[in-house]
């Protein structure tokens, strides 16, 4: 099937948007990425194309491992997995610095993967384990990491853009006003398609544009707002047959571009663009990614709304066989490397079911921990000490009136 090597919608017309006032210094247009081109782009060395093609991997095993154990009863409530989408999470995180940020939603568990959070980690968070990255107490949907700058997932959709762009203002504050010139430090914040219809997500685009932020804005558009196809959600931009959601950047004075979020390579270029514009302080971007999940919106979902021709369409532009086709062909790795890489993958994703299965359950105090940011919160107990002072507190034994 030729669409793998074109953009998803290479025939819509693209109309530019002009500046509102001539004193505008920021161009805003809306784009759509080029075709990539046969060989193999500059920056693309084997080091960084394995990287990727390994990232990849991980996030599409791990997530298939994950359907397994929800299926055995190892994991609780709603578990929403990444398939199919990778190539999003790999081509704009992989691209970032270890101090950006990643603000992620709940489909998060592999977004939490690229930005650095260790397999094992976010595996035992499934489990509800006391060594999970929220100690057992988030789940699915909020996987959080400070030592990875990873913001966390959200249940409610559109909640993290507003924390992307908090985290985006003090990158920008502590340049400007504390003059720390060496911090550049650049927010991506990841939502969907569906999210585009909440005020939050307008709200954020014009204070991003307002104060020229260091953010970035990255529609994962998947076409379904879980059982809402998104032409029938979303009224049609202007000159458009359906949604141009990438077209809404520069109504707000910032760039807007669209690109095949099932193409890594095209994904990457795009991203290393707007990091680039958002660290020299030139303000944010809108990136809408046209890509696919290969699963029902959760676990718990039959998907049973979406055509068995759209599925199939979509599976033969799957993102991992085609970047280890390039990495092949333009000489970036061997057969034997990429079988390394595989197994490297094949080998943590084990390992991090082992380590969840045998990791202990939380001990019953942490449910008396991280209520209160002061812990005078807990009150004063009889005898005039803070509650939290009492033998046994910690516990979960203390006697509480």
């Amino acid at each position: 099937m030729q669409v793998a090597q074109k953009m998803a919608v290479p025939q819509r017309r693209v109309v530019a948007s002009r500046p509102a006032r001539a004193s505008l210094k920021v161009k805003a247009v809306a784009a759509v990425q080029k075709p990539s081109s046969s060989k193999a782009p500059a920056s693309l060395t084997p080091e960084v194309a394995k990287d990727l093609y390994y990232d990849m991997v991980l996030g599409r095993e791990f997530e298939e491992m994950c359907a397994q154990m929800y299926y055995r009863g190892k994991m609780f409530g709603f578990v929403h997995l990444y398939s199919g989408q990778e190539a999003v999470s790999t081509g704009v995180i992989r691209a970032l610095r270890p101090d950006d940020y990643v603000c992620s939603t709940y489909r998060d568990h592999v977004h939490a993967l690229s930005k650095g959070v260790t397999a094992r980690e976010v595996m035992a968070e499934l489990f509800g384990k006391k060594t999970g990255c929220c100690r057992g107490q988030g789940g699915s949907m909020h996987i959080f990491s400070s030592k990875a700058n990873f913001l966390g997932g959200y249940a409610f959709i559109g909640e993290g853009i507003p924390v992307g762009l908090g985290a985006a203002f003090q990158s920008k504050y502590k340049k400007d006003v504390l003059g720390i010139e060496s911090y550049d430090s650049v927010t991506c914040s990841f939502f969907g398609d569906g999210t585009c219809n909440v005020g939050q997500f307008y709200e954020s685009l014009n204070m991003a544009a307002l104060y020229k932020l260091p953010h970035i804005f990255v529609v994962e558009n998947n076409k379904w707002a879980i059982g809402m196809n998104h032409p029938r959600a979303t009224a049609s931009t202007m000159g458009d047959d359906e949604p141009m959601i990438y077209k809404k950047g520069p109504a707000f004075g910032m760039p807007g571009v669209l690109v095949d979020g099932m193409d890594v390579l095209k994904v990457r270029e795009v991203a290393l663009e707007a990091i680039a514009r958002a660290r020299r302080g030139d303000g944010p971007t809108l990136i809408e990614c046209e890509t696919y999940r290969f699963r029902g919106h959760s676990l718990a979902d039959p998907d049973e709304l979406r055509s068995k021709e759209e599925k199939a369409h979509y599976a033969a532009r799957d993102p991992i066989p085609r970047l280890r086709q390039q990495m092949i062909e333009w000489g970036l790795a061997t057969e034997a490397d990429i079988k390394a890489l595989e197994k490297r993958v094949a080998d943590e994703v084990e390992d991090c079911v082992k380590f969840a299965d045998e990791s202990p359950k939380p001990d019953k105090g942490q449910l008396l921990e991280n209520v209160f940011a002061d812990p005078r919160g807990f009150g004063i107990a009889p005898n005039g000490q803070y509650r939290y002072e009492l033998p046994g507190f910690s516990s979960g034994t203390a006697a509480v009136s």
